[in-house]
């Protein structure tokens, strides 16, 4: 799958996903902030700028880039035990990105594992 499909999906599940999910999870009153700070977890694209080149459609984000590491991801977990709340919607924000990649990677066929 490629094309206007990918994209759709990726950035759909980058910036509109993040809404329901924090209405899910952190109710009511906080849900809006939560979502907005879910999509501001987006920023772990910076390390891209580390890669020559920046932009490559046919690599894989997942295991190449520093912030999309397994042990990101593990750090990212781990930021979830922190008690407040607006911490734990960055975290789970930082995971979701990874989930987003990891299947645009399936879907494009780019996966490297």
């Amino acid at each position: 799958m490629s094309g206007a499909p990918t994209l759709v999906v990726h950035y759909g599940f980058h910036f509109v996903i993040p809404f329901a999910i924090a209405r899910v999870l952190f109710g009511r009153e906080r849900w809006l902030t939560a979502a907005l700070l879910m999509i501001a977890a987006n920023i772990i694209d910076a390390d891209h700028l580390l890669a020559t080149p920046i932009f490559d459609p046919d690599r894989c984000s997942i295991g190449f880039h520093p912030l999309h590491s397994g042990l990101a991801a593990a750090g990212y977990g781990l930021v979830l035990l922190v008690p407040s709340w607006k911490v734990r919607a960055f975290a789970l924000g930082c995971l979701w990105h990874l989930a987003t990649d990891s299947l645009d990677c399936t879907l494009q066929g780019t996966w490297a594992f």
